[in-house]
């Protein structure tokens, strides 16, 4: 159906920037959202930013100012540029999308990619 990718995960100490990058391959009809996690070990997944086709964006309070999502819908792919990290952003951060894989109402799906792992030193 959709499958998704992430890339751009790495080490990078205090105040250093990243860039993370997500494509969405397979039957895709329409997106109508797509937005990047975080988890790490014992803790839930948490929402870092998502964006709508509608252009709403929304980010989590922890990271306003910080990070900035965006999305190239001709190449179905959505960013995520980290810049002054901190080592409390260390997680593993997955790619999220909402979309039909079909015409049909209920052709509809929540994906997931794989997750990159971000690490940022103190």
């Amino acid at each position: 159906q959709v499958q998704l990718v992430e890339s751009g995960g790495g080490l990078v100490q205090t105040g250093g920037s990243l860039g993370l990058s997500c494509a969405a391959s397979g039957t895709i009809f329409r997106i109508i959202a797509m937005g990047w996690y975080r988890q790490t070990p014992g803790k839930q997944r948490e929402l870092v930013a998502t964006a709508n086709s509608g252009g709403a964006i929304n980010y989590a309070d922890s990271v306003k100012g910080r990070f900035t999502i965006s999305r190239d819908n001709t190449n179905n792919m959505v960013y995520l540029q980290m810049n002054s990290l901190k080592p409390e952003d260390t997680a593993v951060y997955y790619c999220n999308a909402y979309a039909y894989y079909g015409m049909g109402p209920s052709e509809f799906g929540e994906y997931w990619g794989q997750g990159t792992q971000v690490t940022v030193s103190s």
